[in-house]
């Protein structure tokens, strides 16, 4: 499956780093990536976190969380990450593999494949979770 750049922009940040990390320093250390420039970051700071009340459905600002972006250039391709928390290196090995991916560089298979495993893993989760639930749903009959 090819990935959008916003489905791998989330799929990368969902990552853990024992995942980008070692990817991103082979990639970094083979010269696979070429010249790569650090734009912006990683910098740490907070953005406001916006959910979706789920009844009826109305947007509204939870709190601030903290966060680390990084921009980067590969072989022209801008590269970018936002991760939670406070790592700065996944947050950058995240963001030069975003840039191999944009850049279309032969790595980028490699990316993609790194994105869909976080993708099946996530899956996973969120089936085991409903799983867990399912025997918790009330079902209502209707009198008539």
């Amino acid at each position: 499956m090819t990935f959008t750049p916003d489905q791998r922009a989330e799929l990368l940040a969902a990552a853990s780093p024992d995942e980008v990390v070692p990817v991103a320093e082979r990639l970094v250390e083979s010269g696979v990536l070429g010249d790569v420039a650090v734009l912006a970051g990683p910098e740490i700071g907070m953005v406001m976190m916006q959910v979706r009340e789920p009844v009826v459905e109305e947007r509204f600002y939870l709190g601030e969380v903290l966060v680390t972006s990084c921009t980067v250039e590969v072989a022209g391709a801008t590269g970018w990450c936002v991760r939670a928390g406070d790592d700065r290196v996944a947050t950058l090995a995240a963001a030069l593999l975003d840039g191999a991916a944009a850049a279309a560089l032969p790595a980028a298979a490699e990316v993609e494949t790194l994105c869909q495993a976080v993708a099946d893993r996530r899956e996973r989760a969120l089936a085991a979770e409903w799983a867990a639930l399912e025997p918790t749903i009330v079902a209502f009959e209707e009198l008539t």
